[in-house]
């Protein structure tokens, strides 16, 4: 088998309501995914998305194409692993969000090829997984409280905030979510917004309130005062959703024994194979590899195949709303009522891409 083409064609997303994550990420109106065909002389296929609502397919597609596409053209799909050594090579022009695809399609066309879903050639350790909710920026404490109670009532296994990043606010906001919630699972993803001293002062709060975790509070890269921080709590402190790079980033945070469980998604990280390394290099700790949100529908898909096959990932992340968050998809991942979402077991990622929609609101095709 060998690959003969590689494409992807850009497509609009419309209507994308106003969202807040932190001083980091604000949007609203429109972005474009992209959809990575890679096809190979079987006639067999792998696809992936490219792109979110905060970040055009548009802005990475090309490099895509440029840099990634010659790598590939020619060579067998099910050497994997060599491709994506290759692959790597040309992080710094193409970026880390096209090779996850890469790898993500690759993954995809795997499992097309042998008739298996990715968490069975990974190895399945489970089929359903417990679903939180990842809120956006609200309004006030009351909403947070409010729609941490909905999601309770509608039997999701837990719920996360995403403050104001203003940290006497956000120790408000935490108050009135656990007074809201009483007894039940929360989470605090600060967003990278703090300085050590209030880090500090909103880590002793959450954790006096009995928070699950506390995630993100300094800088992403402020190795030197998490290490300072995480000697002064107990609550486990989430870190190294970013930067954008691969693997061997964890290593420092480990070695300096500056977080308590690692972080990462396909887009982010590489793909299915980073995240797979990486959970297993955390288990290798007795540390958590929490999963973070993907970014588009079908990254969601295959972070969820990952979750399926690895023991050390607690939940799979549903950030809100829905409408900045699911697109491009026949039917995208549901939350059942005993608050968990199923791993699809269709060949390679099994899930139904919406094809009629791509082609109504194709804006081009690059080859």
């Amino acid at each position: 088998m060998k690959i003969t083409d590689v494409s992807l064609t850009l497509f609009a997303w419309d209507d994308i309501p106003p969202t807040q994550y932190g001083q980091h990420s604000r949007f609203a109106g429109s972005s474009a995914l992209g959809l990575l065909r890679i096809a190979t002389d079987d006639g067999v296929e792998g696809h992936a998305f490219l792109g979110s609502a905060s970040n055009s397919a548009a802005i990475d597609g090309q490099g895509l194409i440029t840099h990634l596409k010659p790598m590939l053209m020619g060579r067998d799909p099910m050497h994997r692993e060599a491709l994506v050594v290759d692959l790597w090579k040309r992080q710094r022009p193409a970026g880390v969000r096209t090779i996850g695809a890469v790898d993500v399609a690759l993954w995809d066309l795997l499992g097309k090829a042998v008739g298996q879903p990715i968490h069975r050639l990974l190895g399945t350790y489970r089929e359903s997984v417990p679903a939180y909710a990842s809120s956006a920026v609200l309004a006030s404490a009351s909403a947070y409280a409010e729609q941490a109670v909905e999601f309770k009532e509608n039997g999701w296994a837990a719920y996360k905030i995403h403050p104001p990043t203003r940290w006497r606010e956000d120790i408000k906001v935490c108050e009135a979510v656990r007074n809201a919630v009483g007894d039940y699972t929360i989470m605090l993803d600060s967003t990278w917004a703090y300085d050590y001293p209030a880090a500090l002062r909103v880590g002793r709060a959450v954790e006096e309130m009995e928070y699950h975790w506390y995630e993100d509070p300094l800088a992403d890269q402020d190795i030197y005062n998490y290490v300072k921080l995480k000697q002064q709590l107990s609550i486990p402190i989430l870190a190294t959703e970013y930067p954008i790079t691969g693997l061997d980033s964890y290593q420092p945070w480990i070695m300096l024994q500056a977080t308590d469980y690692l972080r990462g998604d396909v887009a982010v990280k590489g793909g299915i194979t980073t995240l797979v390394k990486a959970a297993h290099l955390a288990e290798s700790f007795r540390m958590n590899y929490e999963v973070h949100h993907g970014g588009n529908s079908l990254n969601n898909v295959a972070n969820l195949h990952v979750i399926a096959s690895i023991r050390n990932t607690e939940f799979f992340e549903v950030l809100l709303p829905d409408g900045a968050q699911k697109y491009g998809l026949e039917q995208d991942i549901v939350v059942g009522r005993d608050g968990m979402v199923h791993v699809p077991n269709g060949p390679g990622l099994g899930a139904a891409i919406d094809f009629k929609l791509i082609e109504r609101k194709k804006i081009a095709v690059l080859t």
